[in-house]
């Protein structure tokens, strides 16, 4: 993997990642915007914590001014040409990662930044090729190492989000990476639980779930050192838990043989969610998330990365809102029974 590094025109960070070096040569496009270093884009992040909850809540009503479906021929997230500038101002690229411009986290409490998997506009990570995926991991391993080493940062949570259904505003296929100076409500929750775990019987939660799911009936898809099922408690119509055989703390941590397995595993897992609903169905919307251990403190030996992915959509033009149980009360009601969303993620399998 070939890491170039420069800055845009206000300062900001953007990263290129490549299989190896350009055959242009160095990657030594100039951001030519007239943006001003000394006036960026006024950043108003703040963390509150709610006293009932005892949770963090990040205020930014900045975002309020972000750029809001532009059009594809002024995509911020396409490469450079000689009439439209945008974030990166390379004129091809494979995978790039800038600072966001408009981001939730910022200075002391954070940083936000945009992970573009491929310059072409109308592709998506499904359609990707085994080796850019594995590009694409690289470039996550790499920021959450960086980002874990920074001060003040907790912990660091790689996603993507996918379809307007789930809000995402920008159509070009990207995902995003928040470095939180806090650790996120999710995590404590089941460091919680792999703590009690570990007091009540002397094993590790997250191995003993592994174990019993792959000995089940909601597997979907298994390689030898990874394993994606369908949760036996699944709070989404269409959910899966994809988890490496060897526990690590984050993606740091994983060995050259779950690297080398990881994106044939996951982009064919990323297609079946495509084919869930029938050949003529839109693109399914999803969420995919790495759930990651904070990068210190007590229990952090005891989680495991894995993968969560899935979709609102619960069946053909119907979606899954978080309705008056699940906004009001965390109290989730699933429409879908999980073992009937394994067999389906299993009948619609790759030929």
């Amino acid at each position: 993997m070939k890491k170039t590094v420069t800055r845009l025109a206000d300062g900001r960070e953007l990263i290129y990642f490549d299989h190896a070096a350009p055959a242009s040569g160095a990657r030594t496009a100039v951001d030519s915007r007239p943006l001003d270093p000394l006036d960026p884009v006024v950043s108003a992040s703040e963390i509150r914590h709610d006293p009932l909850l005892g949770e963090p809540v990040a205020i930014a009503s900045h975002r309020q001014g972000r750029i809001y479906h532009p059009p594809a021929d002024s995509c911020p997230l396409c490469p450079s040409t000689g009439a439209w500038h945008s974030e990166i101002p390379a004129a091809d690229y494979q995978v790039a990662v800038f600072e966001n411009r408009f981001p939730s986290l910022s200075g002391a409490d954070g940083r936000c930044e945009v992970v573009c998997f491929t310059s072409d506009h109308g592709a998506s990570f499904a359609g990707l090729s085994e080796e850019r995926a594995a590009l694409v991991l690289a470039a996550w391993t790499d920021r959450t190492a960086e980002l874990s080493a920074r001060p003040g940062v907790a912990q660091v949570y790689c996603f993507e989000n996918r379809g307007a259904e789930i809000g995402v505003t920008l159509a070009h296929p990207h995902g995003q990476i928040y470095a939180f100076p806090f650790t996120t409500p999710r995590t404590a929750t089941m460091l919680r639980s792999a703590t009690a775990h570990r007091a009540r019987t002397g094993r590790n939660l997250f191995e003993d779930v592994l174990a019993e799911e792959r000995a089940g009936e909601r597997v979907v898809l298994a390689g030898e050192h990874w394993t994606a099922y369908v949760p036996y408690a699944a709070r989404w119509p269409y959910e899966v838990h994809l988890q490496p055989h060897r526990r690590t703390a984050d993606l740091t941590g994983l060995d050259a043989a779950a690297r080398a397995e990881f994106p044939a595993v996951y982009l064919e897992l990323l297609r079946r969610f495509d084919r869930l609903f029938g050949p003529d169905a839109p693109p399914t919307p999803y969420i995919s998330a790495w759930h990651q251990a904070p990068v210190t403190g007590a229990g952090r030996e005891e989680f495991a990365l894995h993968l969560e992915l899935f979709t609102v959509r619960r069946a053909p033009g119907k979606l899954k809102y978080l309705a008056g149980t699940e906004s009001g009360m965390g109290a989730f009601m699933n429409d879908v029974s999980p073992e009937s969303a394994a067999d389906r993620l299993r009948e619609v399998a790759g030929g």
